[in-house]
């Protein structure tokens, strides 16, 4: 079975790129049908040319987030390590994910902390949307909950 990284095996400055997905517009009206985004900013064609900057349809930011952490989860960082997702801190939309972008994540721990009486801790981790054009799209710091399994 797949085992991600444990809580000691993490320090300041490693760094991690997840593989890569093409965002589609099956992708997109998906999610927005499950999400109820209901706007004509990603359901309306005629009114994304006419009245949006970017002209195109476009992924709803929260569907960019909800990418990323499928990216990370799929790397295998966190199988049977990661306990929680604690929170999310300084999260910057710097460019918009058009249908037939491909993003990826890198991944770079910032800080770590043990808590608790169980072993292992708090791990906070920035993470870099970026595009096909490896331009940012999304950044945010994110603390995870990751623990440190006993020895076999």
């Amino acid at each position: 079975m797949l085992t991600g990284r444990q809580f000691s095996d993490w320090q300041p400055g490693d760094q991690v790129t997840t593989a890569a997905r093409t965002v589609t517009e099956a992708d997109v009206m998906a999610f927005v049908r499950l999400a109820g985004l209901f706007e004509p900013l990603f359901l309306d064609r005629e009114f994304i040319a006419s009245e949006t900057i970017h002209k195109v349809p476009i992924a709803p930011g929260s569907l960019t987030f909800a990418f990323a952490e499928g990216l990370t989860i799929q790397a295998g960082l966190l199988h049977r390590t990661g306990m929680a997702f604690l929170g999310i801190d300084q999260m910057q939309l710097t460019a918009p994910v058009k249908i037939g972008d491909t993003i990826r994540v890198d991944i770079e721990v910032v800080a770590k902390e043990p808590r608790g009486k169980r072993p292992g801790g708090v791990v906070r981790f920035r993470h870099v949307v970026r595009n096909q054009l490896d331009e940012p799209v999304m950044t945010y710091e994110v603390l995870r909950l990751i623990r440190d399994l006993p020895a076999v």
